[in-house]
């Protein structure tokens, strides 16, 4: 038996690290070629690996939580041959076994492998599409070497068998084939662990996916109406002794049957001062020293949270900011888009897609905003301009604050960056931005209005040398024409590195997009 290791591959712009978030597969497990097997959490993004081996998982090298580094083992991978000397036979089975236990388990409710089933009957059929490309940045398989590589295996094995493929494959592939489909049709393990943590029996669930496949959004809204339930329960008042209690699910119709987690067991165990006796509900993680407060949680601060902090703190440490801000008239600027929306609802841009452009106008008037300043390990700094703008988007997401960039933003419309917006912000709260979509901006916009805020003074994101951040647009009384009259305005704000350029630059900038918001279709006509 030949045993290839596999080590975390490097995942792009610099990142050295990554975090594991949850195994897709344990050891014993029988996986394929560009399977995915682990999902990890960079500074970036959270990704999905895959193998480039197929064969039996033989080691996890690293726990869910543990920090990896690039280059470091990550899975070691069996090719499920048995040795000729015979010492590994025994101990090969029981992995072989729990790999088709697992692997029934996973594609419970629907057909046995396709790709199995095609090499039995030719050999040759799929060749074009046996390996998905899946490829990260520096690590990758081709269908071309796929192949090889698989046709060299199932040589060998007809050669050693004569008759069909023998080992690990064929008997995950007869359990496939000879176990009854009793289970609920869920292939991905990410959703059984989702309805295991949060109590939802997934026999209960009906799945949206194509032949009834269980997907995560229909767990999610199983927990979301189980959730829902006890709200509701809990607004009408304490339950019946026996129906439900604290910290007990409220069944539901997507969540009939699911089991209850019992509640926490009182400190020192029963009788020992826990709620039951009187004594006050003690924390899971124990009582501060400093405050003697009882604490709720405790997490360290890694993965996409510890890259924000870092960024923060550097930016407040090495940026020597300074921050200008002007409230303008929005009015016409609504007025225009609601015109513009009369007559074609379609091709009309978003009003932070109108003041993004505007932004971009400003950035070519001033340039030195548009700026970065490196410093180079003998203490010589470097000012850096740029030709063209990566605009950056301040987005908040359930995994923290993401700025997601439009490459050369500079030659959009109004209209297209309304779609190029839409599309990178959508991508960045879903996590799946990769490296490159959240890394090379040279200017932040960011739409804190959306929170109801009217003002902020923004953190730079390091090393750009700007961001403007725009409030939310709301009536106030505001002076036209010597007279009062009611306005839409806002707060618009620019803090900038003092080090690139002087208020005069900064105070210009943002003087130029405040006038631009309030005379719109003139500034649209020469910008």
């Amino acid at each position: 038996m030949s045993i290839n290791v596999f080590n975390l591959p490097d995942l792009g712009e610099g990142l050295t690290e990554a975090d594991i978030l949850r195994w897709l597969v344990a050891e014993g497990d029988t996986v394929t070629m560009d399977q995915p097997i682990v999902e990890v959490e960079t500074a970036k993004s959270a990704v999905e690996v895959p193998t480039p081996f197929e064969g039996v998982v033989h080691t996890l090298h690293g726990a869910e939580g543990d920090t990896m580094l690039v280059d470091q083992p990550l899975i070691s991978i069996s090719d499920g041959v048995v040795s000729p000397a015979g010492t590994g036979s025994d101990a090969a089975a029981p992995g072989a076994e729990h790999g088709a236990s697992y692997r029934e388990e996973e594609l419970a409710g629907t057909t046995p492998s396709v790709e199995l089933s095609v090499d039995e009957a030719d050999p040759t059929a799929g060749e074009d599409e046996e390996s998905s490309g899946n490829v990260l940045i520096g690590y990758g398989t081709s269908a071309a070497s796929s192949s090889r590589r698989r046709r060299r295996k199932r040589g060998a094995d007809t050669e050693a068998a004569g008759t069909a493929p023998t080992g690990a494959a064929a008997r995950t592939h007869d359990a496939l084939t000879g176990s009854p489909r009793l289970a609920p049709t869920v292939i991905s393990p990410l959703v059984r662990k989702l309805a295991r943590e949060h109590g939802v029996d997934v026999t209960a669930l009906q799945g949206s996916g194509p032949g009834g496949l269980i997907m995560r959004k229909d767990v999610l809204a199983a927990i979301e109406q189980v959730a829902d339930q006890r709200m509701r329960a809990d607004a009408a008042g304490p339950a019946p002794t026996g129906l439900a209690g604290p910290g007990l699910a409220v069944p539901g119709p997507a969540a009939a049957g699911a089991p209850v987690p019992p509640p926490p067991p009182a400190p020192g165990g029963p009788g020992k001062g826990g709620p039951a006796h009187g004594g006050p509900a003690a924390s899971p993680a124990g009582t501060d020293s400093r405050t003697g407060l009882p604490i709720a949680s405790q997490e360290p601060v890694k993965g996409v949270r510890k890259t924000i902090a870092d960024a923060m703190t550097r930016s407040r440490t090495e940026i020597p900011e300074a921050t200008v801000w002007v409230d303008v008239d929005a009015t016409e600027l609504l007025k225009l888009r609601s015109d513009l929306k009369a007559k074609d609802p379609q091709s009309t841009p978003s009003l932070l897609a109108l003041i993004a452009r505007f932004t971009l106008a400003g950035l070519r008037k001033f340039p030195q905003l548009n700026a970065r300043i490196d410093t180079a390990e003998d203490g010589s700094r470097t000012l850096t301009r740029f030709q063209g703008v990566n605009l950056g988007l301040a987005v908040e997401s359930e995994r923290g604050l993401m700025v997601p960039n439009l490459r050369n933003a500079d030659r959009l419309s109004a209209m297209e960056l309304t779609g190029a917006m839409r599309e990178i912000i959508d991508v960045a709260r879903s996590g799946k931005a990769s490296p490159a979509q959240l890394s090379g901006s040279t200017f932040t916009l960011n739409n804190y209005g959306v929170f109801g805020t009217d003002g902020a003074t923004p953190i730079i994101n390091h090393p750009e040398a700007a961001i403007l951040g725009i409030g939310r647009i709301v009536d106030k009384p505001w002076v036209v024409n010597g007279e009062l009259a009611v306005r839409k305005v806002t707060t618009v704000t620019i803090a900038f590195d003092h080090r690139v350029c002087d208020g005069g630059a900064a105070g210009g900038f943002i003087r130029f997009v405040a006038d631009c918001i309030e005379n719109p279709v003139g500034a649209l006509t020469q910008i």
